[in-house]
């Protein structure tokens, strides 16, 4: 059996019994870091007087995990393995969404332990959270592609999470405030931590407070959703149907909104237009 356990994101009481209980009953362990896996388990036996003692350590990470995984000799798994990520929960902007791929892809029995999560932390104390909402993980590091992905982000209709590094949440926060100053933001770091802080405010305002604060530690950044309805602008697919124009030309706006290829959309279009004919 595999399991994917969560590990504490900062305070070590935030570990599960029961993932110390299968922690204890493990004798393979995937990891990012063995180093940082290994220290995580020498104090967790320190602190409940535990008794995790794995025979094998293997690193998984996001720069190898294709290698390994296609070199693993499925008869490990008549064992009970875990995976650890370095802290949180594995597959949220942490390695394990491959391993999970590979578990169905080769009918290993799986199970996800419920654990910590540094987002929904954020998320619920921010109270900008009703119902919906959207996460993001990190966004790209920098260049076009980040400025898009905040450009886009001002439009969503639910509140947004992101994950940001002391480096550049001063940043993030600048840029937003650039482009809508009075949108609400909600910025926590060091989740779990003992110096766990966090900041409320008007873009405008978080931009200023940031800029005097320590920034140090990993940041989670609430944005609250866009008060704007943009629902009744938006075209859709039948809209682009309806309208008197060429196929050729009607395929590339719908490629253009989907993703998907104009040719393959174009030879559609025509096979169902000479259908009704």
């Amino acid at each position: 059996m595999l399991y994917f356990i969560p590990t504490p994101i900062g305070n070590l009481g935030d570990i599960s019994l029961r993932s110390l209980e299968l922690l204890s009953a493990c004798e393979i362990v995937f990891c990012e870091d063995t180093r940082v896996c290994k220290h995580l388990i020498a104090l967790l036996n320190e602190r409940f007087k535990t008794c995790i003692r794995p025979q094998k350590f293997f690193s998984l990470h996001t720069h190898n995990e294709k290698e390994v995984l296609e070199r693993l000799d499925l008869k490990l798994f008549e064992k009970d393995v875990a995976y650890l990520s370095d802290a949180g929960m594995p597959g949220i902007s942490d390695p394990g969404f491959a391993f999970v791929q590979f578990a169905l892809k080769h009918k290993l029995s799986y199970e996800v332990l419920p654990g910590a999560n540094a987002a929904l932390v954020a998320l619920v104390s921010s109270n900008l959270c009703e119902k919906e909402f959207i996460f993001l993980g990190f966004l790209a590091n920098k260049g076009k592609e980040r400025q898009k992905e905040i450009e886009n982000l001002l439009l969503n209709p639910y509140p947004t999470i992101i994950y940001e590094a002391p480096t550049r949440i001063l940043a993030l926060v600048q840029t937003i405030a650039k482009f809508e100053p009075e949108r609400e933001l909600f910025a926590m770091k060091e989740i779990s931590k003992k110096f766990q802080t966090s900041f409320r405010g008007k873009a405008k305002e978080l931009a200023k407070e940031l800029k005097s604060a320590n920034l140090n530690g990993e940041w989670v950044l609430i944005v609250a959703k866009s008060l704007q309805n943009f629902s009744s602008n938006l075209l859709c697919e039948s809209d682009i149907l309806e309208l008197d124009l060429p196929l050729k030309i009607k395929s590339k706006l719908l490629a253009k909104m989907s993703g998907k290829n104009s040719k393959e959309l174009y030879q559609k279009l025509l096979l169902s237009q000479n259908e009704v004919k």
